[in-house]
């Protein structure tokens, strides 16, 4: 069969594929983070017991990664067509769903040491870029209905853009915390995880 060029242009692409190309890319995201835990080495049992950051670090991205791919299908389950520049967004969006192992393994690698203030920034600024990257998705494809299908509710939309916009401001003010203590932005990024997984469980009831 002849290659024709029309047939894989972006404007061509389904919502459902660019869902499963997300997926991929989640799933994979979420699985590099076990990869950041290192063996601890002997004693057995205190080194198990000195790297208690890989694990809480591993915790909180885990469940960060799983709450924005569950909020990343209900955007997707209310698009009903894409285009060149949402998919774009999108990528870009991705890029850095795959970056968070990264900043995940100096989190938990420094938090103790010299290096925390640069490690807690490194996170920081990394979830941030994530939180504008998802609101811009969501935006774009919902000004003046721009991607949105012709069913999808006005007050589900709306409740979507309420709950969203406040994501990069809260990740930026965490971020900012790192530069009076390391510490204490990490607590600030376990809450907000931890706050999110909640949300979304009151607001997907909702909808």
């Amino acid at each position: 069969m002849a290659w024709h060029p029309s047939s894989s242009r972006p404007e061509a692409m389904t919502p459902a594929r660019l869902e499963a190309f997300s997926d991929g890319v989640f799933a994979i995201a979420a699985t590099l983070l076990i990869l950041n835990i290192q063996e601890p080495g002997a004693p057995l049992g205190e080194g198990l017991l000195r790297i208690w950051p890989s694990y809480v670090a591993y915790a909180v991205s885990f469940m960060t990664i799983g709450v924005i791919w569950i909020n990343h299908h209900a955007v997707i389950a209310q698009v009903a067509k894409v285009n060149r520049m949402f998919l774009l967004l999108n990528v870009v969006f991705l890029m850095l769903i795959a970056f968070i192992p990264f900043p995940t393994r100096l989190l938990a690698e420094h938090i103790t040491t010299d290096g925390a203030q640069a490690a807690a920034l490194s996170y920081g600024i990394t979830l941030t870029g994530t939180a504008i990257m998802f609101n811009a998705i969501w935006r774009y494809a919902a000004h003046g209905r721009r991607l949105l299908r012709e069913s999808a509710d006005p007050r589900v939309v709306r409740g979507i853009s309420r709950s969203y916009l406040p994501g990069p401001f809260i990740y930026l003010a965490a971020t900012l915390a790192a530069l009076v203590s390391p510490l204490l932005s990490a607590g600030l990024y376990a809450g907000i995880a931890l706050f999110y997984v909640v949300e979304s469980s009151l607001f997907g009831g909702r909808a």
